[in-house]
Protein backbone atom coordinates (compact mmCIF):
# COMPACT_ATOMS: atom_id res chain seq x y z
CA UNK A 1 0.00 0.00 0.00
CA UNK A 2 0.74 4.16 -0.72
CA UNK A 3 0.02 6.22 1.14
CA UNK A 4 0.28 9.94 0.29
CA UNK A 5 -0.59 12.67 2.86
CA UNK A 6 -0.50 16.61 2.61
CA UNK A 7 -1.67 19.22 4.24
CA UNK A 8 -2.79 22.90 2.98
CA UNK A 9 -5.52 24.93 5.91
CA UNK A 10 -6.45 28.29 5.97
CA UNK A 11 -10.03 29.76 7.65
CA UNK A 12 -11.07 33.00 5.50
CA UNK A 13 -12.75 35.47 7.38
CA UNK A 14 -13.94 37.63 4.15
CA UNK A 15 -15.32 40.39 6.01
CA UNK A 16 -11.35 40.59 7.65
CA UNK A 17 -9.26 43.73 6.13
CA UNK A 18 -5.72 41.33 5.99
CA UNK A 19 -5.28 38.88 2.81
CA UNK A 20 -3.81 36.09 3.74
CA UNK A 21 -0.34 35.77 1.80
CA UNK A 22 2.37 33.69 1.41
CA UNK A 23 4.23 35.53 4.65
CA UNK A 24 1.08 33.81 6.67
CA UNK A 25 1.99 30.51 5.38
CA UNK A 26 5.61 30.75 6.26
CA UNK A 27 4.90 32.46 9.47
CA UNK A 28 2.54 29.32 10.49
CA UNK A 29 4.75 26.62 8.75
CA UNK A 30 5.89 25.84 5.56
CA UNK A 31 7.23 22.20 4.53
CA UNK A 32 8.13 21.13 1.64
CA UNK A 33 7.32 16.73 2.11
CA UNK A 34 9.70 17.09 5.80
CA UNK A 35 6.89 18.48 7.72
CA UNK A 36 6.53 15.46 9.59
CA UNK A 37 10.51 15.28 10.56
CA UNK A 38 9.87 18.50 12.80
CA UNK A 39 8.51 19.24 15.56
CA UNK A 40 4.82 18.43 16.05
CA UNK A 41 2.51 20.93 16.23
CA UNK A 42 -1.37 21.71 16.46
CA UNK A 43 -1.69 21.25 12.30
CA UNK A 44 0.66 19.08 11.60
CA UNK A 45 -0.29 16.71 14.48
CA UNK A 46 -2.26 14.30 11.58
CA UNK A 47 0.39 14.15 9.70
CA UNK A 48 2.81 13.06 12.42
CA UNK A 49 0.12 10.50 13.14
CA UNK A 50 -0.72 9.40 9.67
CA UNK A 51 2.88 8.55 8.98
CA UNK A 52 3.30 6.46 12.08
CA UNK A 53 0.16 4.14 11.60
CA UNK A 54 0.98 3.82 7.98
CA UNK A 55 4.45 2.81 8.66
CA UNK A 56 3.77 0.98 11.37
CA UNK A 57 1.86 -1.27 8.64
CA UNK A 58 5.41 -1.47 6.37
CA UNK A 59 3.10 0.85 3.78
CA UNK A 60 4.93 3.51 1.71
CA UNK A 61 4.45 7.02 2.85
CA UNK A 62 5.00 9.98 0.17
CA UNK A 63 4.28 13.30 1.85
CA UNK A 64 3.80 16.55 0.05
CA UNK A 65 3.56 19.93 1.34
CA UNK A 66 2.32 21.12 4.80
CA UNK A 67 1.48 24.91 5.66
CA UNK A 68 -1.07 26.87 7.88
CA UNK A 69 -1.73 30.25 7.60
CA UNK A 70 -3.51 32.09 10.73
CA UNK A 71 -6.86 33.18 9.39
CA UNK A 72 -7.23 35.74 7.50
CA UNK A 73 -8.67 36.89 4.47
CA UNK A 74 -9.28 35.54 0.97
CA UNK A 75 -5.73 34.31 0.29
CA UNK A 76 -3.97 35.59 -2.97
CA UNK A 77 -4.94 33.52 -6.13
CA UNK A 78 -1.26 33.14 -7.34
CA UNK A 79 -0.55 32.01 -3.59
CA UNK A 80 -3.11 29.30 -3.57
CA UNK A 81 -2.69 28.17 -6.63
CA UNK A 82 1.29 27.52 -6.20
CA UNK A 83 0.42 25.73 -3.38
CA UNK A 84 -2.37 23.92 -4.54
CA UNK A 85 -0.09 22.92 -7.88
CA UNK A 86 3.00 21.82 -5.70
CA UNK A 87 0.38 19.39 -4.06
CA UNK A 88 -0.39 18.30 -7.42
CA UNK A 89 3.10 17.60 -8.50
CA UNK A 90 3.88 15.74 -5.75
CA UNK A 91 0.82 13.53 -6.49
CA UNK A 92 1.74 12.56 -10.27
CA UNK A 93 5.53 11.87 -9.14
CA UNK A 94 4.25 9.46 -6.44
CA UNK A 95 1.15 7.86 -8.43
CA UNK A 96 -0.27 5.43 -8.33
CA UNK A 97 -0.63 5.90 -4.38
CA UNK A 98 -3.61 3.64 -3.08
CA UNK A 99 -5.06 6.62 -0.35
CA UNK A 100 -4.17 10.03 0.03
CA UNK A 101 -5.15 11.89 3.29
CA UNK A 102 -5.41 15.33 3.24
CA UNK A 103 -5.07 18.22 6.69
CA UNK A 104 -7.54 20.64 5.73
CA UNK A 105 -10.05 23.12 7.42
CA UNK A 106 -13.01 23.16 5.16
CA UNK A 107 -13.32 27.53 4.89
CA UNK A 108 -10.35 28.40 2.60
CA UNK A 109 -11.38 30.95 0.06
CA UNK A 110 -8.75 32.06 -2.40
CA UNK A 111 -9.01 34.86 -5.25
CA UNK A 112 -11.39 33.30 -8.01
CA UNK A 113 -11.94 30.20 -5.99
CA UNK A 114 -14.80 30.09 -3.70
CA UNK A 115 -14.09 26.34 -2.30
CA UNK A 116 -10.65 25.49 -2.12
CA UNK A 117 -10.86 22.46 -0.79
CA UNK A 118 -13.08 21.25 -3.54
CA UNK A 119 -10.95 22.16 -5.70
CA UNK A 120 -8.07 20.35 -4.70
CA UNK A 121 -9.47 16.85 -3.94
CA UNK A 122 -11.49 17.30 -7.37
CA UNK A 123 -8.25 17.71 -9.02
CA UNK A 124 -6.56 14.90 -6.61
CA UNK A 125 -9.24 12.55 -7.67
CA UNK A 126 -8.33 13.43 -11.61
CA UNK A 127 -4.97 12.31 -11.25
CA UNK A 128 -5.66 9.85 -8.81
CA UNK A 129 -9.01 8.30 -9.92
CA UNK A 130 -9.24 4.57 -7.91
CA UNK A 131 -7.69 6.48 -4.98
CA UNK A 132 -9.11 6.11 -1.66
CA UNK A 133 -9.08 10.10 -0.46
CA UNK A 134 -9.97 11.37 2.79
CA UNK A 135 -9.67 14.89 4.30
CA UNK A 136 -10.16 15.90 8.16
CA UNK A 137 -11.79 18.83 8.84
CA UNK A 138 -12.49 21.74 11.24
CA UNK A 139 -16.04 21.83 11.92
CA UNK A 140 -16.39 25.64 11.23
CA UNK A 141 -16.13 24.76 7.26
CA UNK A 142 -18.19 25.12 4.25
CA UNK A 143 -19.38 21.50 3.68
CA UNK A 144 -19.53 22.00 0.07
CA UNK A 145 -20.91 19.26 -2.92
CA UNK A 146 -17.54 19.08 -4.89
CA UNK A 147 -15.92 17.84 -1.65
CA UNK A 148 -18.64 15.44 -0.56
CA UNK A 149 -18.67 14.36 -4.25
CA UNK A 150 -14.76 13.86 -4.72
CA UNK A 151 -14.01 12.73 -1.34
CA UNK A 152 -14.40 8.85 0.02
CA UNK A 153 -14.50 10.21 3.61
CA UNK A 154 -14.70 13.66 5.75
CA UNK A 155 -14.50 13.76 9.24
CA UNK A 156 -14.81 16.69 11.12
CA UNK A 157 -12.86 17.49 14.48
CA UNK A 158 -16.03 16.44 17.37
CA UNK A 159 -15.16 19.22 20.22
CA UNK A 160 -14.79 22.68 20.34
CA UNK A 161 -12.39 23.72 21.36
CA UNK A 162 -10.92 20.93 19.44
CA UNK A 163 -8.96 18.89 21.53
CA UNK A 164 -9.49 16.17 19.90
CA UNK A 165 -7.72 16.38 16.59
CA UNK A 166 -5.82 13.56 16.84
CA UNK A 167 -8.13 11.43 17.85
CA UNK A 168 -10.38 12.31 14.20
CA UNK A 169 -7.24 11.77 12.68
CA UNK A 170 -6.74 8.43 13.66
CA UNK A 171 -10.95 7.81 13.30
CA UNK A 172 -9.92 8.73 9.48
CA UNK A 173 -6.76 6.93 9.03
CA UNK A 174 -8.86 3.75 9.96
CA UNK A 175 -11.77 4.55 7.96
CA UNK A 176 -9.51 5.19 5.03
CA UNK A 177 -7.54 2.18 5.62
CA UNK A 178 -10.29 0.16 5.89
CA UNK A 179 -11.76 0.93 2.24
CA UNK A 180 -8.55 0.39 0.68
CA UNK A 181 -8.13 -3.09 2.06
CA UNK A 182 -11.90 -3.33 0.83
CA UNK A 183 -13.19 -4.06 4.29
CA UNK A 184 -15.95 -1.03 3.75
CA UNK A 185 -17.42 0.87 1.01
CA UNK A 186 -18.16 4.44 2.47
CA UNK A 187 -21.24 6.81 1.52
CA UNK A 188 -21.29 10.72 2.54
CA UNK A 189 -24.63 12.37 3.08
CA UNK A 190 -25.40 15.39 4.75
CA UNK A 191 -28.25 17.71 6.01
CA UNK A 192 -28.63 21.22 5.76
CA UNK A 193 -29.50 22.58 9.70
CA UNK A 194 -29.84 26.04 8.46
CA UNK A 195 -28.38 27.15 11.83
CA UNK A 196 -26.13 29.90 12.13
CA UNK A 197 -24.14 30.16 15.58
CA UNK A 198 -21.94 29.33 17.57
CA UNK A 199 -21.82 25.98 19.32
CA UNK A 200 -19.14 25.36 22.31
CA UNK A 201 -18.85 21.41 23.03
CA UNK A 202 -17.80 21.62 26.62
CA UNK A 203 -20.98 21.85 28.95
CA UNK A 204 -24.84 21.94 28.52
CA UNK A 205 -26.84 20.79 25.51
CA UNK A 206 -23.98 21.03 23.15
CA UNK A 207 -22.31 18.54 25.42
CA UNK A 208 -25.11 16.16 25.57
CA UNK A 209 -25.29 16.53 21.48
CA UNK A 210 -22.44 15.44 20.84
CA UNK A 211 -22.23 12.56 23.28
CA UNK A 212 -25.24 11.52 21.86
CA UNK A 213 -23.73 11.36 18.26
CA UNK A 214 -20.51 9.74 18.99
CA UNK A 215 -22.97 6.86 20.60
CA UNK A 216 -24.95 6.56 17.80
CA UNK A 217 -21.31 5.83 15.71
CA UNK A 218 -22.08 2.40 16.92
CA UNK A 219 -24.57 1.66 15.23
CA UNK A 220 -25.08 -1.15 12.47
CA UNK A 221 -23.75 0.53 8.74
CA UNK A 222 -22.44 3.70 10.72
CA UNK A 223 -18.85 4.43 10.07
CA UNK A 224 -18.22 8.49 10.98
CA UNK A 225 -20.85 11.32 11.98
CA UNK A 226 -20.00 14.46 11.94
CA UNK A 227 -21.48 18.21 12.69
CA UNK A 228 -19.87 21.22 10.68
CA UNK A 229 -20.68 24.35 12.58
CA UNK A 230 -19.81 26.21 9.59
CA UNK A 231 -17.68 29.47 9.51
CA UNK A 232 -19.95 32.41 10.24
CA UNK A 233 -17.37 34.96 8.99
CA UNK A 234 -17.08 33.04 5.49
CA UNK A 235 -19.10 34.50 3.20
CA UNK A 236 -20.34 31.57 1.46
CA UNK A 237 -23.46 29.68 -0.12
CA UNK A 238 -23.43 26.57 2.19
CA UNK A 239 -22.37 29.00 5.78
CA UNK A 240 -23.86 27.30 8.50
CA UNK A 241 -24.55 24.12 9.86
CA UNK A 242 -24.16 20.71 8.46
CA UNK A 243 -24.74 17.09 9.66
CA UNK A 244 -22.72 14.76 8.19
CA UNK A 245 -23.19 11.05 7.95
CA UNK A 246 -21.09 8.22 6.72
CA UNK A 247 -22.21 4.75 6.31
CA UNK A 248 -20.81 1.57 4.62
CA UNK A 249 -22.52 1.59 1.67
CA UNK A 250 -25.78 2.23 2.30
CA UNK A 251 -27.27 5.67 1.11
CA UNK A 252 -30.30 5.68 2.43
CA UNK A 253 -29.03 5.36 6.26
CA UNK A 254 -26.14 7.80 5.46
CA UNK A 255 -29.23 10.49 4.68
CA UNK A 256 -31.34 9.45 7.15
CA UNK A 257 -28.68 9.39 9.53
CA UNK A 258 -27.69 12.81 8.76
CA UNK A 259 -31.11 14.19 8.63
CA UNK A 260 -31.77 12.80 11.92
CA UNK A 261 -29.11 14.39 13.30
CA UNK A 262 -29.69 17.41 11.77
CA UNK A 263 -33.36 17.71 13.39
CA UNK A 264 -32.18 16.97 16.46
CA UNK A 265 -29.71 19.93 16.51
CA UNK A 266 -32.12 22.38 14.99
CA UNK A 267 -34.68 21.18 17.80
CA UNK A 268 -32.58 21.69 20.64
CA UNK A 269 -30.84 25.09 19.37
CA UNK A 270 -32.50 27.30 22.18
CA UNK A 271 -30.80 25.62 24.73
CA UNK A 272 -28.11 25.25 22.74
CA UNK A 273 -27.04 28.76 22.09
CA UNK A 274 -24.98 31.02 24.57
CA UNK A 275 -25.40 34.39 25.37
CA UNK A 276 -22.82 37.13 24.82
CA UNK A 277 -22.67 40.32 26.30
CA UNK A 278 -21.76 44.05 25.56
CA UNK A 279 -18.93 45.41 26.82
CA UNK A 280 -20.41 47.32 29.56
CA UNK A 281 -22.84 44.44 31.00
CA UNK A 282 -19.99 42.28 30.92
CA UNK A 283 -17.29 44.64 33.48
CA UNK A 284 -20.16 44.64 35.27
CA UNK A 285 -20.89 41.00 35.63
CA UNK A 286 -17.25 40.64 36.09
CA UNK A 287 -16.84 43.44 38.84
CA UNK A 288 -19.76 41.50 40.47
CA UNK A 289 -17.73 38.58 41.15
CA UNK A 290 -16.23 38.41 44.34
CA UNK A 291 -13.01 36.97 43.93
CA UNK A 292 -10.79 36.09 40.62
CA UNK A 293 -8.90 35.28 38.39
CA UNK A 294 -12.57 36.52 36.29
CA UNK A 295 -11.77 35.68 32.54
CA UNK A 296 -13.40 38.07 30.44
CA UNK A 297 -13.15 36.91 26.48
CA UNK A 298 -12.61 39.56 23.33
CA UNK A 299 -14.59 37.15 21.47
CA UNK A 300 -14.92 39.46 18.14
CA UNK A 301 -10.65 40.07 17.96
CA UNK A 302 -10.28 36.77 17.54
CA UNK A 303 -7.37 36.32 15.73
CA UNK A 304 -8.19 32.16 14.98
CA UNK A 305 -11.71 34.01 13.16
CA UNK A 306 -9.36 35.97 11.11
CA UNK A 307 -9.47 39.46 13.01
CA UNK A 308 -6.24 41.42 13.01
CA UNK A 309 -5.94 40.72 17.02
CA UNK A 310 -4.95 44.27 18.11
CA UNK A 311 -8.58 45.59 18.96
CA UNK A 312 -8.48 48.40 21.61
CA UNK A 313 -12.08 48.79 22.36
CA UNK A 314 -12.13 46.08 25.99
CA UNK A 315 -9.22 47.75 27.46
CA UNK A 316 -9.66 50.95 26.65
CA UNK A 317 -12.90 50.51 28.60
CA UNK A 318 -11.55 49.01 31.91
CA UNK A 319 -8.93 51.87 31.59
CA UNK A 320 -11.42 54.23 31.23
CA UNK A 321 -13.53 52.85 34.56
CA UNK A 322 -10.46 52.78 36.49
CA UNK A 323 -9.87 49.11 36.53
CA UNK A 324 -6.53 47.82 37.63
CA UNK A 325 -5.15 44.10 38.67
CA UNK A 326 -5.69 42.49 35.47
CA UNK A 327 -3.86 40.86 32.68
CA UNK A 328 -4.34 41.22 28.58
CA UNK A 329 -2.98 39.81 25.64
CA UNK A 330 -2.19 38.29 23.32
CA UNK A 331 -1.80 41.23 21.10
CA UNK A 332 -1.00 41.29 17.54
CA UNK A 333 1.53 44.49 17.21
CA UNK A 334 4.71 44.34 15.65
CA UNK A 335 5.42 47.59 15.61
CA UNK A 336 5.34 47.34 19.44
CA UNK A 337 7.51 44.63 19.73
CA UNK A 338 9.85 46.21 17.73
CA UNK A 339 9.97 48.94 19.88
CA UNK A 340 10.37 47.27 22.98
CA UNK A 341 12.53 44.95 21.64
CA UNK A 342 15.06 48.04 21.05
CA UNK A 343 14.53 49.72 24.32
CA UNK A 344 15.36 45.96 26.30
CA UNK A 345 13.94 44.07 29.10
CA UNK A 346 13.78 46.99 31.74
CA UNK A 347 13.01 50.03 29.80
CA UNK A 348 9.52 52.38 30.89
CA UNK A 349 8.78 54.42 27.69
CA UNK A 350 5.88 55.86 26.17
CA UNK A 351 4.12 53.33 23.25
CA UNK A 352 1.16 53.14 20.85
CA UNK A 353 -0.35 50.08 21.20
CA UNK A 354 -3.12 48.11 18.88
CA UNK A 355 -5.27 49.81 16.41
CA UNK A 356 -3.39 49.86 13.51
CA UNK A 357 -5.66 47.78 11.03
CA UNK A 358 -8.79 49.69 10.37
CA UNK A 359 -11.99 50.65 12.03
CA UNK A 360 -12.24 47.18 13.38
CA UNK A 361 -9.33 47.73 15.71
CA UNK A 362 -10.63 50.99 17.22
CA UNK A 363 -7.93 53.93 17.97
CA UNK A 364 -4.51 53.61 19.15
CA UNK A 365 -3.82 53.89 22.97
CA UNK A 366 -0.94 55.86 24.45
CA UNK A 367 0.49 53.76 27.49
CA UNK A 368 3.16 54.36 29.50
CA UNK A 369 4.65 50.82 29.61
CA UNK A 370 7.85 49.33 31.44
CA UNK A 371 9.29 45.99 29.64
CA UNK A 372 9.15 43.13 31.39
CA UNK A 373 10.21 40.82 29.57
CA UNK A 374 11.39 39.86 26.11
CA UNK A 375 11.04 36.10 24.89
CA UNK A 376 11.01 34.22 21.76
CA UNK A 377 10.29 30.88 21.41
CA UNK A 378 8.01 29.99 24.00
CA UNK A 379 4.74 28.17 22.78
CA UNK A 380 1.12 27.76 24.07
CA UNK A 381 -0.64 24.72 24.02
CA UNK A 382 -3.91 24.24 21.75
CA UNK A 383 -5.40 20.68 23.33
CA UNK A 384 -1.80 18.75 24.09
CA UNK A 385 -0.19 20.17 20.81
CA UNK A 386 1.76 23.45 21.05
CA UNK A 387 1.53 26.75 19.09
CA UNK A 388 4.82 29.16 18.57
CA UNK A 389 4.28 32.69 19.98
CA UNK A 390 6.87 34.04 18.07
CA UNK A 391 8.62 37.10 19.95
CA UNK A 392 6.18 37.56 22.87
CA UNK A 393 6.77 40.63 25.40
CA UNK A 394 5.12 41.38 28.60
CA UNK A 395 4.35 44.96 29.12
CA UNK A 396 3.07 46.45 32.13
CA UNK A 397 1.28 49.85 33.01
CA UNK A 398 -1.01 51.55 35.05
CA UNK A 399 -0.63 53.65 38.53
CA UNK A 400 0.51 50.51 40.07
CA UNK A 401 1.89 48.61 37.44
CA UNK A 402 -0.38 45.93 38.30
CA UNK A 403 -2.02 45.72 34.35
CA UNK A 404 0.08 43.11 32.10
CA UNK A 405 -0.19 42.83 28.51
CA UNK A 406 1.07 40.45 26.60
CA UNK A 407 2.14 41.58 22.58
CA UNK A 408 4.02 39.22 20.13
CA UNK A 409 4.85 39.69 16.26
CA UNK A 410 3.21 36.25 15.92
CA UNK A 411 -0.55 37.00 15.31
CA UNK A 412 -2.59 33.94 16.95
CA UNK A 413 -5.73 33.53 19.70
CA UNK A 414 -4.78 33.53 23.23
CA UNK A 415 -5.28 29.59 23.86
CA UNK A 416 -3.67 28.45 27.42
CA UNK A 417 -2.36 30.27 30.16
CA UNK A 418 0.95 29.43 29.07
CA UNK A 419 0.65 32.82 26.61
CA UNK A 420 0.77 34.55 30.31
CA UNK A 421 2.65 32.66 32.59
CA UNK A 422 5.38 31.49 29.91
CA UNK A 423 6.39 35.05 30.22
CA UNK A 424 6.30 34.98 34.20
CA UNK A 425 2.79 36.68 34.79
CA UNK A 426 0.77 35.00 37.66
CA UNK A 427 -2.02 35.02 36.79
CA UNK A 428 -3.41 33.96 40.29
CA UNK A 429 -2.56 37.22 41.07
CA UNK A 430 -5.00 38.95 38.56
CA UNK A 431 -8.35 40.11 39.57
CA UNK A 432 -9.09 40.05 35.90
CA UNK A 433 -7.49 38.10 32.93
CA UNK A 434 -8.92 39.25 29.10
CA UNK A 435 -8.40 36.85 26.28
CA UNK A 436 -8.53 37.57 22.68
CA UNK A 437 -10.40 34.43 21.52
CA UNK A 438 -13.98 33.61 21.07
CA UNK A 439 -14.17 29.86 22.80
CA UNK A 440 -10.68 27.69 22.49
CA UNK A 441 -9.23 29.61 25.45
CA UNK A 442 -11.82 27.63 27.56
CA UNK A 443 -9.49 24.05 27.23
CA UNK A 444 -7.04 26.18 29.14
CA UNK A 445 -8.82 28.73 31.29
CA UNK A 446 -11.59 27.17 32.50
CA UNK A 447 -9.75 25.29 35.36
CA UNK A 448 -8.15 28.31 36.78
CA UNK A 449 -11.19 31.15 36.40
CA UNK A 450 -13.70 31.65 38.82
CA UNK A 451 -16.24 32.65 36.51
CA UNK A 452 -15.74 32.91 32.11
CA UNK A 453 -17.82 36.12 30.65
CA UNK A 454 -18.15 36.34 26.67
CA UNK A 455 -17.46 39.59 25.45
CA UNK A 456 -19.34 41.06 22.45
CA UNK A 457 -16.53 44.10 21.67
CA UNK A 458 -16.90 45.41 18.18
CA UNK A 459 -14.11 43.68 16.19
CA UNK A 460 -13.65 41.75 13.17
CA UNK A 461 -15.72 38.93 14.27
CA UNK A 462 -18.93 40.05 15.32
CA UNK A 463 -21.05 37.47 17.59
CA UNK A 464 -24.76 39.06 16.60
CA UNK A 465 -25.11 36.03 13.58
CA UNK A 466 -28.07 38.14 12.79
CA UNK A 467 -26.17 40.76 11.65
CA UNK A 468 -23.50 39.18 8.92
CA UNK A 469 -23.37 41.31 6.07
CA UNK A 470 -23.70 38.21 4.06
CA UNK A 471 -23.87 38.90 -0.13
CA UNK A 472 -23.54 34.86 -1.06
CA UNK A 473 -25.46 33.22 2.24
CA UNK A 474 -29.34 33.46 1.51
CA UNK A 475 -30.60 34.47 4.70
CA UNK A 476 -32.86 31.47 5.50
CA UNK A 477 -31.27 30.49 8.92
CA UNK A 478 -31.78 30.60 12.33
CA UNK A 479 -31.34 32.84 14.85
CA UNK A 480 -31.80 35.61 11.45
CA UNK A 481 -35.77 33.85 10.68
CA UNK A 482 -37.10 32.07 13.93
CA UNK A 483 -38.21 29.03 11.25
CA UNK A 484 -35.87 28.70 8.23
CA UNK A 485 -38.03 25.33 7.18
CA UNK A 486 -41.55 27.15 7.29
Amino acid sequence: MKLFIASLATETNTFSPLPTGMAGFREGGLYHGDATRHPVSYWTGALHLWRHEAEARDWQVVESLATFAQPAGPTVRKVYEDLRDEILADLRSAMRVDMVLLGLHGAMIADGYEDCEGDLIARIREIAPDAQIGGLLDPHCHLTETMLEKATALICFKEYPHIDIEARAGELFALIADAAEGRCSPVMRDFDCRIIMGMPTPEGAMRAYVDAMIAREAEPGVLSLSLAHGFPWGDHPRTGARALAITDGDAALAERMARELGEKLFAERKAIFQPVHDILTALDMASAVPAGPVVLADMSDNAGGGAPSDATFLLRAMLERGMDDFATGIFWDPVAVRICSEAGEGARLPLRLGGKCGPMSGDPLDLEVTVRRIATGLTQRFGRLPQGLGTAIWLSTGPKGTIDIVVNDNRTQTFHPEAFTGLGIDLTARRYVCVKSSNHYRAGFAPIATQIVPVAAPGAITPDFTAIPYTRRAPNYWPKIEDPFA
